[in-house]
């Protein structure tokens, strides 16, 4: 009789523990797959619980603006700009929703609805420009608490301007080449918006605050302005330097230039590129008054979260980019550089 031989038993014993291995693998990777499915699933339910309540907020402040279309521009103003805040607070409410659920929704569906967004409050804001009257108003560096309240509500009901707006007949420096303009609103109660177009190779001051500032057809320029009540809109700008402070800042068609803002919101750009973005650094004889008249005293860094409209992909905008430290101007100071320009 022949002895068994004991090698053999230690070959069966390492093939089955290599089986048992092997089984202990795929069963580990079946319940990751379960896991991960279950996850999936989970966060598929999310984004269409998400998309549901969007939508129908959507058509809710859809409806409420088509009913105030309706409404005479002789109807009471007290009324319509109550009904106008409601909506803008709902398109508000909206923004934050987006922003509560954006952690788990895809890159597409966050721009998509804050585009959707942006879109209702273009068309609040046209429709406030036709039922409301243009008023003159100014705003001082104290004030009491009814001023400030009113100042506020004044905010509210600024104009954001669309992007294909034509360049309006405002009071502005236009068709320059090579100088220094300046202007200071600091002593002006009738300027509501001003206009820079059509400048070549020219250095801007404003200092003081306008409610709305319109930028266009600008070449090699620097423009340093203080802050802006309401919006500021940027249209064909080339190696230009900007520093600027708003509640709303939209780039439209920008090519290798700088930016230095302070702005509520992010920035938005469009059919941009090789644009940076630094912190805003500007300072003259009063404007800390007037970044507090503006309700923008305070640093937010909204300047560093830009929104390219026309770049829906989960990577970022190769349009845009953060100035390094080492490039960015320090501080700029346009106190003591003379008087107003004609």
């Amino acid at each position: 009789m022949e002895e068994e031989d004991p090698r053999s038993e230690t070959v069966d014993e390492a093939l089955q523990k290599k089986h048992n291995d092997m089984l202990e693998r795929f069963s580990a990777r079946h319940q990751a797959r379960k896991s991960d499915s279950a996850s999936s699933s989970s966060t598929f339910e999310s984004t269409s619980s998400f998309l549901s309540q969007f939508a129908d907020s959507k058509r809710s402040i859809e409806s409420r603006i088509a009913d105030l279309r309706l409404a005479s521009s002789s109807e009471d103003s007290s009324k319509i700009k109550s009904d106008l805040a409601e909506v803008s607070s709902s398109i508000d409410d909206l923004e934050k929703l987006v922003a509560a659920n954006s952690y788990f929704l895809p890159s597409y569906e966050v721009r998509s609805s804050l585009r959707s967004a942006s879109d209702l409050k273009q068309s609040l804001d046209a429709l406030s420009a036709a039922l409301l009257p243009k008023k003159k108003f100014s705003f001082k560096s104290k004030q009491s608490s009814s001023a400030a309240a009113a100042t506020k509500i004044q905010k509210r009901d600024l104009v954001s301007p669309p992007t294909n707006v034509v360049v309006r007949d405002s009071p502005g420096f236009r068709n320059k080449r090579g100088e220094t303009l300046s202007k200071s609103f600091r002593s002006s109660s009738s300027i509501g918006e001003f206009t820079l177009s059509d400048l070549d190779s020219c250095r801007v001051h404003l200092t003081g605050t306008v409610n709305a500032l319109f930028i266009h057809r600008l070449r090699n320029c620097s423009v340093y302005t203080g802050p802006v009540l309401g919006s500021i809109l940027i249209d064909d700008v080339e190696d230009c330097v900007l520093v600027a402070a708003s509640h709303q800042i939209r780039v439209h068609r920008a090519k290798r230039s700088d930016f230095y803002l302070r702005v509520r919101s992010r920035p938005i750009i469009e059919d941009s590129n090789g644009v940076r973005f630094g912190p805003y650094c500007l300072g003259y004889g009063g404007i800390e008054e007037d970044l507090k008249a503006a309700g923008l005293e305070e640093e937010t860094e909204s300047w560093a979260n830009v929104d390219d409209f026309l770049w829906l992909r989960a990577l970022h905008s190769p349009n845009w980019s953060i100035l390094p430290p080492e490039e960015r101007l320090s501080s700029v100071s346009i106190s003591g550089l003379g008087g107003d320009s004609s």
